[in-house]
């Protein structure tokens, strides 16, 4: 039965040949590939196919040919084929190579070239556990590329990304006088009390006239306060922060010459650490003693800053 299609052993490979230009009065010539011996080639002169083997046509060894006789240039011509090295001649037909006649993991980066797969070929359900979004878990990593000349691949936990990034402004707290009006004695620095809490995170409000650092909470803190005079007029009315009951943080001063329900008030931001404390007081000079505002015309306000 006749073979159908292209026979492997005779379509694709053929084998090499080396051409040699004749020198008069030489013997030796050097081959294009090491051999064995004279029997690992074919040698033709002037088209006869020489006998190889010592006493006849030739003898050959690693790449040294070696003729019984010399040969004259421009008379004579001389080539050899290497019986042990094929070589191809002829692509395979389109659809002759399967998956079986290709080598686990031969194909690779190397071998395709750029740009030469288009997206009509990719799969994208092959990837969709890869790409789907979904939510990020504190261990799972991040790559980043070091800028330097080793631009090494370094990780980080989503953990360590995210560390020290937003929070909250606590703790905080917003206190008022409540009830009715405190009693300031003339040309007195008096410590004003806010007796009633809007809110209190961290419970660091004594309910009275003192904010007190809770333990592990210190940094910088935006302070706020306010006083009201109810109806009556001074030279001067002043508004201070003091710390641990003796350093000023900050002043406020007006002067009303006429009864007005007044509000005077100052800010400040204060460094402070855990178990320090932070109070309020006011001064006047009006005569005799005044009487402040209730609700949200005195007011103390706080919380710490993100750094």
């Amino acid at each position: 039965m006749a073979y159908l299609g292209n026979v492997p052993a005779r379509s694709f490979i053929s084998f090499e040949r080396q051409v040699f230009t004749i020198v008069n009065s030489q013997t030796a010539y050097t081959l294009s590939h090491s051999v064995t011996n004279e029997n690992d080639i074919r040698l033709v002169v002037n088209n006869i196919v020489q006998e190889p083997g010592s006493g006849k046509a030739y003898t050959a060894s690693g790449t040294t040919l070696t003729l019984s006789a010399a040969l004259t240039n421009g008379t004579d011509e001389m080539y050899c084929v290497f019986l042990g090295r094929a070589v191809g001649t002829v692509n395979a037909p389109a659809g002759s190579v399967t998956t079986s006649q290709i080598v686990a993991d031969a194909v690779n980066g190397d071998k395709i070239a750029d740009d030469s797969i288009s997206d009509e070929h990719l799969d994208p359900t092959a990837i969709t556990g890869q790409t789907a979004e979904t939510t990020i878990a504190d261990d799972d990593l991040i790559l980043l590329s070091d800028t330097s000349a080793s631009a090494a691949l370094k990780k980080m936990t989503r953990a360590n990304f995210v560390s020290g990034i937003g929070g909250v402004n606590t703790p905080a707290f917003m206190a008022y006088k409540g009830g009715s009006g405190q009693s300031v004695s003339n040309t007195t620095h008096t410590v004003v009390t806010f007796d009633t809490e809007d809110y209190d995170t961290d419970n660091a409000w004594d309910g009275s006239n003192t904010f007190t650092v809770p333990s592990g909470k210190g940094g910088k803190y935006f302070l706020y306060a306010q006083a009201g005079r109810q109806g009556w007029d001074s030279n001067r009315f002043l508004i201070y922060f003091i710390k641990n009951g003796s350093t000023d943080q900050s002043a406020s001063e007006s002067a009303i010459n006429t009864a007005q329900y007044h509000t005077t008030n100052t800010l400040t931001v204060a460094d402070l650490s855990a178990g320090d404390t932070i109070q309020v007081k006011v001064y006047h000079d009006s005569g005799s003693t005044r009487t402040m505002s209730v609700g949200d015309r005195t007011t103390i306000i706080g919380f710490r800053i993100i750094e």
